[in-house]
């Protein structure tokens, strides 16, 4: 074995982490007899070799090795390998990707052309595997034949020959899935595998089978999807929580469901279980591999189907924009008394609202009721899902509420490193602007350590949290200006900000002038924010804002003048500072000084020429906050909105910055451009923001204002328009 592998030079060749001379090594690991150094050797090759999908020049001289591994029966675990493989040959660059390529980035692109070459020209040996003794390999063949082979008819017939012998569960539900590969990766082909699905999908299979051809058959041929897809997917989920008949006794998903279960799931920072426990009696380094599969025993421990999460979750992405169903099946999960689906339904819900507009109302009601669950874990999970969504969680208000009261200790939580922050339930009942997180935020402001994340808090309160000014007065006052003021001043400028709580000024000013060198720029900023928030009551702060703005240019400057005008209305003296901002070096002091001027409405109007040469900035940010100032200081619209609504295109992130002035322009009137934008983005049923593979912990929030911004405009209702 390994015949050559001493000749390659390895040495001149790097991964992710410097010379390449360690990869013979991790090859050998793979063949080891030991568990541990098998993992280890997995877990560098995913680290190193093929770090984060990448692909070295030591990534394609190890593909012949590693076909080496996957064709001796006598080498463990080669499973793994396979998986391995058919994530180095399963990257496609398409025409669109190529084209976006920059020239550091060809190399990489030729590898992963090589790569896929490479591994597809030894893709028949999993041919052979697809019927291996070892249930491990057989899970992993198929799926590397769909996303490999060259010959998908192949692949197809083969899967469809393999099914009806295959006696392992999982890897029957394996072959389904593979078959959905084919289909997506090869369209001709997806009339005849749907067939397949659908004949799968009927009744005479088993409930997991059929469970996972539907699935399937949303992500490859959704029409073929029956039109009870919901009713179906519910009686298979109620038939896969019986007892299977040959289970021994207490097997059952049903049994003890509202029990705490502490391997019910885990996530970040749990304890990874018992195979990191072994790790470190035997001396071995905890892997990521190992812990993966930790969490994944951890996650599986108790299911009586334990992959029908994967399968559900599966079936949401393909029935995408069914809004209607997708939302019906989650509320069918969550009322179900077995308490892993609900666990799953509360994360699923998470991501269906995420990404999608639609009626949540009931959904949110009953994510609300999990809180109520004596399973820590779902309570959590559903505490984590109703702060994000901000008023849309008002349908869960009271329970949040229940939960706040009864668990003083969740109110602020620790972290390892970094500052403490409020617990998930407070921040939602906070964000939904009720009053009953006060006592909460009160005692948070009360710790030695103040978290965070609490003057967030308090401006989603608004008045409500008006008896909280005093203790954030007196917490400011203080602060020792040290080195670590602005971590600890910082959400108490905040709160007192966002209370425009005018009698904190003389604590502010403190703040202001005694700022340490440290982040004492960002320390000054939100002390001059909190004087501008105040008005006329913090007149006491004029001498020390006109000696700041003494520096024209500068971002100190522009906040000092921004503050300055809204403590004493001072024009003549601000808005000079305000013009010699627009020629600041960075694009965001720049911003900083379009806005103030835009605040000054018709007094900065003399600015109008220096705004309008900003519309074309190559900054598109710029642009938008120019043609918003632009419109604020001259009252015409007509050279404004074309740029905001070329951005509107062109950055969907712009948009609610965008709709804010739109609807105090009233330029949406009937048959105008900026109507038919609105118009359509109304119609739409996904966020402006979903990404596919990520998201902001605020994106909910922010697509929700955008829609009631879009509404406003339409409705003619524009609010304050330009000042005057």
């Amino acid at each position: 074995m390994f015949a050559g592998i001493d000749e390659v030079e390895w040495a001149s060749m790097e991964h992710a982490y410097g010379p390449a001379d360690d990869v013979p090594g991790l090859l050998r690991g793979l063949a080891s007899a030991d568990p541990a150094e098998r993992e280890g050797a997995l877990d560098g090759m995913y680290g190193a070799v093929h770090h984060q999908g990448d692909v070295y020049a030591c990534t394609l001289a190890c593909i012949p090795f590693l076909f080496e591994l996957v064709a001796d029966p006598g080498i463990q675990d080669r499973g793994s390998i396979v998986e391995l493989l058919t994530s180095i040959g399963g990257i496609d660059l398409d025409e669109d990707d190529e084209e976006e390529l920059d020239e550091e980035e060809i190399e990489g692109a030729a590898n992963y052309a090589m790569a896929a070459a490479a591994v597809t020209a030894g893709a028949g040996v999993f041919f052979e595997l697809i019927a291996d003794e070892d249930p491990g390999v057989r899970l992993a063949a198929p799926l590397a034949l769909a996303t490999l082979h060259g010959h998908p008819v192949r692949v197809l017939a083969l899967l469809r020959e393999r099914l009806p012998v295959e006696p392992d569960e999982e890897v029957r539900l394996a072959l389904v899935e593979a078959a959905g590969r084919v289909a997506l990766r090869h369209r001709p082909l997806a009339g005849q595998a749907a067939d397949w699905l659908s004949r799968l999908a009927a009744e005479s299979y088993a409930p997991g089978l059929r469970l996972a051809a539907l699935a399937q058959l949303a992500r490859c041929a959704p029409e073929a999807l029956p039109g009870d897809v919901v009713q179906v997917v519910a009686g298979l989920l109620r038939r896969l929580r019986t007892t299977p008949a040959d289970a021994p006794d207490g097997a059952d998903g049903t049994s003890g469901a509202d029990e705490a279960d502490p391997m019910v799931t885990a996530g970040p920072g749990d304890d990874p279980g018992p195979a990191a426990d072994a790790a470190e009696e035997r001396g071995a380094p905890v892997t990521l591999v190992g812990q993966l599969r930790a969490l994944s025993a951890a996650e599986s421990a108790g299911r009586t189907a334990p992959w029908t999460a994967d399968l559900l979750r599966t079936l949401h992405v393909g029935l995408d924009d069914r809004v209607a169903d997708r939302t019906a099946l989650l509320t069918d999960q969550l009322r179900s008394p077995d308490l892993r689906q609900r666990i799953d339904a509360v994360r699923m819900s998470a991501g269906l609202i995420r990404a999608w507009r639609g009626p949540y109302e009931e959904l949110v009601r009953l994510v609300g009721e999990q809180l109520a669950s004596p399973e820590p874990k779902l309570a959590e999970a559903a505490s984590h899902v109703l702060e994000e969504l901000f008023g849309l969680a008002a349908p869960a208000a009271d329970a949040l509420a229940v939960r706040v009261a009864a668990q003083p200790g969740a109110w602020v939580k620790e972290w390892a490193s970094g500052p403490p922050g409020l617990g998930s339930a407070v921040k939602a009942l906070a964000r939904l602007g009720d009053a009953r997180a006060l006592p909460a935020l009160a005692a948070a402001l009360e710790r030695p350590e103040v978290p965070h994340d609490v003057g967030f808090a308090v401006g989603y309160l608004g008045a409500a949290a008006a008896p909280l000014a005093g203790v954030l007065r007196r917490r400011l006052g203080e602060i020792a200006l040290d080195e670590g003021a602005y971590d600890r001043a910082n959400p108490l400028l905040c709160g007192l900000t966002a209370l425009r709580a005018g009698e904190a000024a003389p604590e502010v000013l403190r703040v202001l002038r005694g700022a340490p060198e440290y982040r004492g720029e960002w320390l000054r900023t939100s002390a001059l924010r909190a004087l501008g928030s105040f008005g006329s009551a913090a007149h006491c702060a004029v001498p020390e804002l006109r000696a700041l703005i003494r520096r024209p240019g500068t971002a100190a400057a522009t906040e000092a003048a921004q503050a300055l005008w809204a403590v004493d209305g001072d024009t003549e003296t601000v808005l000079p500072v305000l013009i010699e901002g627009l020629r600041a070096e960075h694009a965001h002091e720049r911003r900083s000084a379009v806005t103030a001027l835009g605040g000054l409405g018709a007094r900065a109007e003399v600015a109008a020429p220096r705004l309008r040469a900003l519309l074309s900035h190559d900054e598109l940010w710029l642009r938008v906050d120019a043609a918003i100032a632009l419109w604020e200081v001259s009252g015409r619209a007509e050279e404004s909105v074309p740029v905001m609504l070329a951005a509107w295109e062109k950055n969907r992130h712009v948009r609610v910055r965008v709709a804010e002035c739109l609807a105090r322009m009233g330029a949406a009137g009937a048959g105008s451009d900026a109507a038919h934008v609105l118009r359509a983005e109304l119609a739409s049923v996904r966020r402006h923001n979903a990404m596919d593979g990520g998201y902001g912990s605020h994106d909910t929030y922010e697509d929700e204002k955008l829609l009631a911004l879009c509404r406003q405009a339409l409705s003619g209702n524009t609010g304050k328009g330009p000042t005057t």
